[in-house]
């Protein structure tokens, strides 16, 4: 089996670059610019995508993939998320309307996410604690998708581990019914 690969999805600002920069094992590639849209409370925007990796040991690595965050980027969205075995789909609940952004990510990957190891991680909880945690679930459950909803610091390398921990095991149980993962 080719070394799997987790893509790392969700709205501008939501830390997929940190997210990467706090598993890799190397430096992680970016494509980050100057970001020129004032809606973005940024300096740097990712453009293309962000490439790390976690060495597992006995010669198994986990490639982890970023997508772009702005819905211009979508197509993007879609070759990288192809074969993945996961997705981790981040969420800024900071932002005007986040649960707006949970639909459009569950749009955009709607036909992915039925048979895809999934996991929704929502940051800056603490200071922005609305919308709840059990709306952002009530959404994806309205949808019939099985995706936990976690809150999650980016920053904290345990915070993105447990999100990898939440899809690694829906990994592991599909294995152990006999379902095939997207992976190739």
């Amino acid at each position: 089996m080719k070394d799997p690969k987790i893509v790392f999805t969700g709205t501008p600002g939501a830390g997929k670059t940190t997210a990467i920069a706090a598993l890799s094992d190397t430096p992680p590639v970016t494509t980050d610019v100057r970001n020129t849209d004032p809606s973005l409370a940024k300096s740097h925007t990712t453009v293309g995508l962000d490439f790390g990796q976690v060495d597992l040991g006995d010669g198994q690595v986990v490639r982890l993939f970023g997508t772009p965050g702005q819905l211009r980027f979508e197509f993007m969205w879609q070759i990288l998320a192809a074969d993945a075995l996961a997705l981790v789909i981040l969420i800024d609940n900071s932002r005007p309307d986040p649960l707006s952004d949970l639909v459009d990510y569950l749009d955009a990957y709607g036909t992915l996410l039925p048979s895809m190891n999934a996991v929704i991680g929502v940051g800056r909880t603490l200071e922005c604690p609305l919308p709840t945690l059990d709306e952002f679930s009530d959404i994806v459950g309205e949808r019939g998708l099985v995706v936990p909803v976690l809150a999650v610091d980016v920053r904290e390398r345990d915070d993105v581990l447990m999100l990898l921990d939440v899809v690694l095991a829906q990994v592991e149980a599909r294995v152990d019914l006999g379902v095939e993962a997207t992976q190739e």
